[in-house]
């Protein structure tokens, strides 16, 4: 393990003790670890890192306490209309962290040259996972942007509204020949989703996957199907 593989995981156990923190009181994770409150509550500020086989530890023993899709699921409020609010599970820092890792480590050895999204609660999920394969994140918009003079330009009737949108990219932003994963926090009618679809394809770039937080009823399984590509979803609504 190379020292900066080293830190991660280190950088990890700190990520999984915060998200714990939320459930579990310092007493119970002291019992659960055998450490110290002290030594957690430094842990837990960023005071200081655990060493490295007690990092290897910690994970062992921790990691049947984590539970990531408990904990989104935990964080989707719904309101008497069955609609849902997503803003406590994007907000919250270290558990898109511990998303992303996951998410991450299936794509380790497929080559990605961009991230895409749609603006804009897709850019936080995005970001993480980005930032954890180290390749840019890339997002369409709604409006043109002032001062680009090039777009990909794709146009999809809204379900919802019934009304024409546009999403736009710049030209610069994906380039021929780049393997491109697409990301976003929810998909519901997958209209959004295949808009970025038909930018990659005007790039004449590859989509080689999908990665949803969020899905709502089947349209997953219809865009592996007509799309062929794999898609990935932590949660189905």
């Amino acid at each position: 393990m190379s020292q900066i593989e080293a830190v991660k995981e280190k950088l990890r156990v700190i990520r999984i003790l915060r998200l714990l923190k939320k459930n579990y009181t310092y007493e119970e994770l002291s019992r659960i670890t055998g450490l110290p409150i002290t030594v957690l509550n430094r842990y837990v500020r960023g005071k200081v890192l655990p060493s490295t086989q007690r990092t290897k530890e910690l994970i062992e023993v921790l990691s049947p306490y984590l539970n990531l899709e408990e904990e989104v699921r935990r964080r989707i409020i719904f309101d008497k209309h069955g609609l849902f609010d997503n803003l406590k599970i994007l907000s919250d820092s270290d558990l898109m962290s511990l998303i992303a890792e996951t998410i991450a480590s299936k794509y380790r050895e497929v080559k990605i040259d961009k991230i895409l999204t749609a603006a804009t609660d897709g850019i936080p999920l995005a970001i993480h996972i980005g930032n954890e394969l180290g390749v840019d994140v890339v997002y369409a918009k709604k409006k043109r942007e002032v001062g680009v003079e090039k777009f990909y330009e794709v146009n999809y009737v809204s379900s919802s509204s019934g009304s024409v949108m546009t999403l736009y990219l710049p030209y610069w932003a994906i380039k021929k020949g780049e393997n491109v994963l697409i990301v976003d926090d929810v998909v519901r009618s997958g209209e959004t989703q295949k808009a970025l679809l038909e930018m990659c394809k005007q790039a004449n770039a590859t989509p080689v996957g999908m990665f949803f937080l969020i899905s709502v009823g089947t349209v997953v399984e219809r865009i592996n199907e007509e799309y062929n590509i794999p898609v990935d979803v932590m949660i189905q609504l």
